[in-house]
């Protein structure tokens, strides 16, 4: 399924890296989601579930949106003479998260990452942890 992916297209050291780096990433977020969820704890219980998944959505949505500049500095670093450039378009909208939590977008390794990504924000936005007192 994925033979073709820009991803084995590189060397084995810049898979690595790059590999580390979406690691990386993913821990930041879902740290970021796990301080969330736990500041969201103290809203009225009623809210706390649809807050957390909205926070978790958010997260998601700030992801795609924000890291392919990451993905391209990272990517400027590994291959001779790629341009200089901004490569952030406009926000994703809610069809487009859709899309990648459903998995109907490209078949691609990055898709299916973010699709996880997304399912590990929404899955720790429904389990449920006690307020600190």
């Amino acid at each position: 399924m994925y033979a073709e992916d820009t991803f084995f297209q590189l060397s084995i050291p810049a898979r690595t890296g790059l590999t580390i780096l979406s690691a990386v990433l993913a821990l930041l977020t879902v740290s970021l989601g796990s301080l969330a969820y736990r500041r969201l704890m103290r809203l009225p219980k009623r809210l706390r579930l649809i807050a957390r998944l909205a926070a978790a959505l958010a997260l998601l949505w700030s992801f795609v949106w924000l890291t392919p500049q990451l993905y391209y500095t990272y990517y400027q670093a590994v291959i001779p003479r790629l341009p200089v450039q901004i490569v952030i378009q406009s926000p994703p909208g809610p069809a487009r998260l859709a899309e990648i939590l459903t998995l109907t977008g490209p078949r691609t390794l990055s898709e299916h990452s973010k699709a996880l990504l997304g399912w590990m924000l929404i899955a720790l936005a429904l389990y449920p942890t006690r307020r600190r007192s």
